[in-house]
């Protein structure tokens, strides 16, 4: 009998399957956090999980709700300031994997946290903000994005650059002289985006099973690139999904109050 799984399982299934094991990750909150606690806790058990909080190694046995979670830091190998998290271990080209989401991107892996319609001053949706995406985005060796595929979230324009993937595409953002390589992947809940390796245009590279390449380009608000070859992600395994609904369920009855 063929495993049952929603789209968002084969996201988070296929986000943490990008992730090294042993590598310092800094990781985001949502998405990008439970991928990386799935990956922890299957393939790659000795990533180091780094939240800007300033927890390093942190083993948090159900998904925090915020940097501020108090488990990060109960759980953690070590607490540092942010001032130090950032300036030493961030742009001192420490972490290897930085892990994002976002509300908005673009064909060059541009993301926006920030707002949505509007203004600036006057959003129709003010969002949670930058945080230190843009450092993350900017001096991770290497950037994975994570996000839900339609055509509110891939955008033409962004309605705000919150973090600079690729910028204009091509050169433009080594021509700023950022020390990371940028985004790498984006994975949504329809497939796998990886950018150009000379425009850094970002081309649909895999589908999820059951899900045509038909579909993503309807769903992004740009002419999608499409690779020559299209690979069809991997389907989740018994264990990964084993795994990650009981990271799920312990997180729910967590802080729904319950043992």
């Amino acid at each position: 009998m063929a495993l049952q799984y929603t789209s968002d399982e084969m996201m988070t299934i296929a986000a943490a399957r990008k992730i090294r094991n042993g590598a310092p990750l800094f990781v985001g909150i949502g998405l990008p956090s439970a991928a990386a606690n799935l990956a922890r806790q299957t393939h790659a058990p000795d990533t180091i999980l780094i939240y800007e909080s300033g927890t390093i190694g942190a083993k948090p046995t159900v998904l925090p709700l915020s940097i501020g979670d108090g488990e990060l830091s109960e759980t953690a190998d070590a607490v540092v300031s942010i001032p130090e998290m950032f300036s030493y271990w961030l742009q001192g080209g420490r972490i290897a994997l930085g892990f994002l989401g976002a509300a908005q991107i673009d064909k060059y892996a541009n993301i926006n946290s920030t707002v949505i319609g509007g203004t600036y001053q006057r959003p129709k949706v003010r969002l949670p903000g930058a945080g230190g995406a843009q450092e993350i985005a900017a001096s991770c060796g290497e950037v994975l994005i994570t996000l839900r595929h339609n055509k509110r979230a891939f955008v033409e324009t962004l309605d705000f650059l919150t973090s600079g993937g690729y910028f204009e595409g091509g050169d433009s953002r080594a021509k700023l002289n950022l020390p990371g390589k940028g985004p790498t992947a984006v994975i949504t809940d329809l497939g796998i985006l990886t950018p150009d390796p000379v425009t850094k245009e970002l081309t649909l590279t895999s589908v999820h099973p059951g899900v045509t390449v038909e579909q993503v380009v309807a769903e992004t608000g740009w002419p999608l690139k499409v690779a020559p070859h299209v690979d069809t992600t991997p389907e989740p395994t018994e264990k990964e999904l084993a795994v990650l609904r009981d990271l799920n369920e312990r997180t729910a009855r967590a802080h729904a109050g319950q043992q």
